[in-house]
């Protein structure tokens, strides 16, 4: 098979500056900056205008580790970023981003103490499993979950 792993989520957002502080709080850093752009040839695969521009940063939980997931925040400039705010869970897209984690708890406190607000402490959902979610300054939703053993 040729796909072989999630090589980056895009995450728009209508003020990129927030939107990175939020993600560095949990845990994400910056390995691009991409600036302001908007080649023809990104343009038209993304089928927007030939006058299209964003602002833009490529970040990782872990930047060592080169076949890590990346999260693309963008802040589009022309069309703007637009959409209700907050998205709804059952909408058509991507709905939440989960993150696997191992120590729950610890990471709800540490967050929560950064000021970030979550829909519910940490639930069970199965005999080892358990997740709480909390949302990023544009209402997506992120999750945190824990499978329990350290797995």
């Amino acid at each position: 098979m040729a796909i072989k792993d999630v090589f980056h989520v895009n995450v728009n957002c209508t003020d990129l500056d927030r939107s990175r502080a939020f993600y560095e709080k949990v845990g994400f850093k910056v390995v691009t900056e991409l600036g302001v752009g908007g080649s023809p040839s990104m343009l038209t695969g993304l089928d927007l205008p030939a006058d299209g521009k964003a602002r833009a940063v490529l970040m990782m939980l872990e930047p060592d580790k080169p076949r890590g997931t990346r999260i693309d925040l963008i802040e589009w400039i022309n069309p703007p970023t637009s959409g209700s705010t907050p998205p709804t869970l059952n909408h058509v897209g991507m709905a939440r981003m989960a993150l696997w984690t191992i120590g729950i708890d610890a990471e709800y406190e540490r967050l929560k103490a950064e000021g970030i607000e979550f829909m519910s402490p940490p639930v069970q959902m199965g005999p080892t499993v358990r997740f709480c979610c909390f949302r990023d300054p544009d209402g997506t939703v992120l999750e945190l979950i824990d499978f329990g053993g350290g797995r």
